[in-house]
């Protein structure tokens, strides 16, 4: 659950962003014309898109280029506070104006999202923001434009120099979504088809028509099968319990684990390792 959120305006478009949130919760968020940089505080989460996955510890950012994510905040007892920077084009040409390297651009690298590894540069950068929110009316389009050059500043003298030319870079390029490679790297995700639809860049029933014809098979039953097929492989070869097991395949609730393995395989998952076991003594 979204509890609170504050944001800064920069020329009409919401630049930075902060919200208090209460997980678990999934959150969606688009950015198809923009990059993001996003702080995570008091919590652990895992970061979904079309072109990777990737777990963010608490303190931790991640740089994101133009696509879909859904960010999966994992269980706290704690609020968590999360603040984001959005980097539109656009926005960057005008902060910059002729400033912003053409060398930059041509020499980066294709990226997907970045994960920012805890910095006490970028902790301290994150926490100068908290006065401002607590004075909103102190902020006004020339303090934002300072900021963020701040941000780039601080994020390429801590060592993360690539990783901002390789957003640059992917802000001024398109990418090409290949819905074998997604689904493949979400067959584990806890993403429903509709979610792996939007990471793809589609609405549902195209997704489902173009899986069929590329599966010759519905979304659901393709994703269910391989799960239960790397299910069978984990009981056999390894000592993780059943719920270990189910969360490993995207599957929050284990009873519906067992039930679907069940359906599947006409024994349950303690049933399959023990006989397994037995077969093989």
């Amino acid at each position: 659950m979204i509890r609170k959120t504050h944001s800064f305006e920069y020329k009409g478009k919401v630049l930075v962003e902060r919200a208090i949130i209460q997980p678990p919760i999934t959150h969606e968020r688009v950015f198809q014309n923009q990059g993001c940089f996003m702080y995570i505080k008091n919590t652990s989460a895992n970061v979904h898109s079309s072109l990777e996955k990737l777990k963010v510890e608490s303190r931790e950012a991640v740089l994101f280029q133009c696509d879909t994510f859904f960010v999966e905040f994992l269980k706290n007892d704690k609020e968590v506070e999360v603040i984001a920077f959005h980097l539109y084009p656009d926005v960057l040409k005008q902060i910059y104006e002729k400033e912003l390297p053409t060398k930059i651009i041509e020499d980066a690298f294709n990226v997907k999202a970045k994960k920012i590894v805890d910095s006490e540069i970028i902790s301290e950068f994150i926490k100068s923001f908290e006065f401002y929110f607590q004075n909103p009316t102190l902020v006004n389009d020339d303090l934002l434009e300072l900021k963020i050059k701040e941000l780039i500043l601080l994020l390429i003298q801590s060592k993360n120099v690539e990783s901002v030319l390789e957003l640059v870079k992917n802000l001024y390029s398109t990418s090409t979504i290949n819905i074998k490679e997604v689904i493949e790297l979400h067959l584990h995700s806890n993403l429903a088809a509709k979610d792996i639809a939007k990471l793809c860049q589609m609405s549902l029933s195209t997704f489902k028509r173009e899986f069929k014809k590329l599966f010759n098979d519905t979304p659901l039953n393709y994703i269910t099968k391989r799960r239960i097929e790397k299910a069978e492989h984990l009981l056999r070869i390894s000592d993780l319990s059943i719920s270990e097991i189910a969360y490993e395949l995207g599957y929050n609730d284990p009873q519906y684990f067992a039930r679907m393995f069940k359906k599947h395989t006409s024994l349950t998952p303690t049933i399959y390792r023990a006989q397994f076991i037995k077969y093989h003594q």
